[in-house]
């Protein structure tokens, strides 16, 4: 999949347009209908994003926390086939565009045959442009445009909004559930106390931002994707999945003061600082606990281990 940061002059057959924050079951549907519209007429098909939440511009106390990293999202994208990523960073003087504008932007520097979006999609100043702005300007624009419709997930329409309050508030399976996938913390391994493996439980430790969402303190079952090749590399042709025990929280056995996640990966030894991992949430396994020592935690390791084992199936 290629990847711009900026737009310029690549044509494409269809192109889904959305924040796709969480790229969750309503998002998979715009996105495989661009995909299919591509295959269908032998182009490409792309996905027009913003690198960043638009309100880190226009209201940034407003702005939510995101779902997850520009990473995770490129990575489920490329999953799906998608041909060219789009993933502009959203400015002031985007922001001042007018909805006819926008059309002529994507015209010009992509030229689409077919254009996707979901039904509540807004696009240019204030976002004036909806639905129904797509539809009625698009043969001005020299597409067809598609509207998908909402997707519908136990009893109510997924969102990312949902999805954000589910994991804040601690509810995985609902947010599995919406997203149609594991929830995924992704981010780069940092250097942690290095008391894990001392234990024999060494663990990654990956910092948890302001802005992301995250879920409540406690201990998970999860799986660790790696890429075995490199720290740098973005492909995940040699990307392998481990079983791995996930923990959030500020370690208070130990007197830890910063929260963070620790993920404890299953049969593997490689040294990954630095690297960029993904953490696949699958089930809660109990809450933070603080123990009296050393030996208590590693007891309670050790059963959380086997706890997990049924979810790593």
């Amino acid at each position: 999949m290629e990847i711009y940061n900026k737009l310029g002059f690549v044509p494409v057959a269809a192109v889904a347009l959305g924040m796709f924050d969480g790229v969750h079951a309503g998002h998979r549907s715009i996105i495989s209908r661009a995909v299919a519209l591509a295959k269908e007429t032998g182009g490409k098909s792309a996905v027009f994003t913003f690198a960043n939440h638009p309100l880190t511009v226009l209201a940034e106390q407003s702005a939510p926390r995101i779902i997850c990293s520009p990473e995770t999202k490129a990575r489920i994208m490329r999953e799906m086939g998608v041909d060219v990523l789009f993933n502009v960073t959203f400015t002031k003087e985007f922001s001042r565009i007018t909805p006819e504008n926008f059309l002529a932007m994507l015209r010009d520097n992509i030229a689409p045959r077919f254009v996707v979006t979901g039904a509540n999609y807004t696009f240019g100043a204030k976002g004036m442009g909806n639905k129904r702005t797509l539809l009625r300007l698009a043969n001005k624009f020299d597409f067809a445009a598609e509207i998908c419709p909402t997707v519908t997930a136990l009893g109510k329409t997924v969102s990312s909004t949902r999805i954000r309050e589910s994991i804040i508030d601690g509810d995985l399976p609902t947010a599995n559930a919406l997203l149609a996938a594991p929830f995924t913390y992704g981010g780069r391994v940092v250097h942690g106390d290095r008391r894990g493996r001392t234990i024999g439980f060494p663990t990654a430790n990956l910092i948890i931002e302001k802005h992301r969402a995250i879920l409540k303190n406690g201990a998970y079952a999860a799986f660790a994707r790696i890429n075995l090749r490199s720290a740098r590399q973005s492909d995940n042709d040699n990307e392998e999945i481990f079983p791995a025990l996930a923990n959030v929280g500020d370690n208070p056995t130990f007197s830890g003061k910063e929260r963070r996640l620790e993920v404890n990966v299953q049969n593997f030894s490689r040294d990954i600082y630095g690297q960029y991992i993904e953490v696949e949430f699958l089930a809660k396994l109990r809450d933070e606990q603080k123990f009296a020592g050393a030996d208590e935690l590693i007891k309670q390791l050790k059963r959380d281990r086997e706890n997990a084992a049924a979810f790593w199936r």
